[in-house]
């Protein structure tokens, strides 16, 4: 289960009067709802969307009960399922002949189940549309089988449900682990003695402080060997290794013919020669570096 939510006291007191007062407020008939909806999206009067909107809270209330099992609290289920109403109000088309009612629904259902993906678990749940359906089927569809089979759920039942619900069965496993367990603290006591916590047991997969300074001297050696390697090239040749395979953005062999005075082919040539140097003079210096060691 996720990490419980509980409300205080007098936030439970204040829900239960919203519920009740939202409950309690009468339906509105197809020609109301077409009413409302039309004066609001073409004279903008505020009235009229009131009126809408807390006429069909009763929908948010309905549609937040049905998502409680998740463990988030009633009251931010039912604000954000009032957001849905309001977008659904603001794209809501009265000529296409269709109820208000129906229409909010789905943005109001659309609106929730966002707000439980993001706040479910610290851990970023259902980012692809076919791990959101995951998500809010699994369970369903887990009792289901298990109904029909009078079996917890095996391997089979999990093909069945990675097909209906056209995703991979990689994908229903690691659903499933996910959903049955809730998130930990790091800092929370593994037992009595010694404070241990799950952070101490976390392998730091990072360079040890030994692997640093080797890593640090090895690229100060190499940059040792490499200046002394290009000044034992010539002018032109060290012209050419700078600005072909050292700038960030090397020059392209015409700019550097160009430059040179030579032809693009000439400076290709050179470029090869220079590199063959460089290599024979870098394997020198890795081979009798004692004389380039830091003091």
């Amino acid at each position: 289960m996720p990490m419980a939510y509980l409300d205080d006291p007098e936030t439970q007191r204040a829900n239960l009067r919203f519920i009740k007062k939202s409950m309690n407020r009468p339906l509105l008939s197809r020609d109301d709802e077409l009413d409302l909806a039309t004066r609001w999206r073409d004279a903008g009067d505020e009235h009229a969307l009131h009126e809408l909107i807390h006429a069909y809270t009763r929908l948010v209330i309905a549609s937040a009960a049905r998502f409680r099992h998740y463990g988030l609290p009633m009251g931010d289920l039912v604000q954000e399922g009032n957001v849905g109403l309001m977008q659904a109000a603001a794209r809501f088309e009265p000529e296409r002949g269709v109820r208000f009612s129906t229409y909010a629904t789905w943005w109001i259902k659309s609106a929730i189940q966002d707000f439980i993906l993001r706040n479910w678990s610290i851990v970023r749940t259902g980012t692809t549309t076919g791990q959101k359906s995951l998500f809010f089927n699994l369970r369903r569809l887990r009792s289901r089988i298990e109904e029909q089979t009078g079996q917890p759920l095996g391997q089979e039942g999990r093909r069945k449900i990675a097909t209906e619900l056209n995703v991979a069965l990689s994908d229903v496993e690691s659903m499933e682990q996910r959903l049955s367990s809730a998130d930990q603290s790091l800092n929370t006591p593994i037992g009595d003695e010694y404070g241990a916590e799950p952070m101490n047991l976390l392998v730091d997969t990072g360079p040890s402080p030994e692997q640093v300074v080797i890593g640090t001297k090895d690229a100060q050696a190499r940059s040792r060997w490499l200046a002394a390697a290009l000044g034992e090239l010539t002018e032109r040749e060290r012209t050419i290794i700078r600005q072909r395979r050292l700038a960030e953005n090397g020059a392209t062999l015409e700019e550097l013919g160009r430059e040179l005075g030579v032809s693009k082919e000439r400076v290709r040539q050179l470029e090869c020669r220079a590199l063959t140097k460089l290599k024979s003079l870098m394997l020198n210096h890795v081979e009798r570096p004692s004389d380039l060691l830091i003091e």
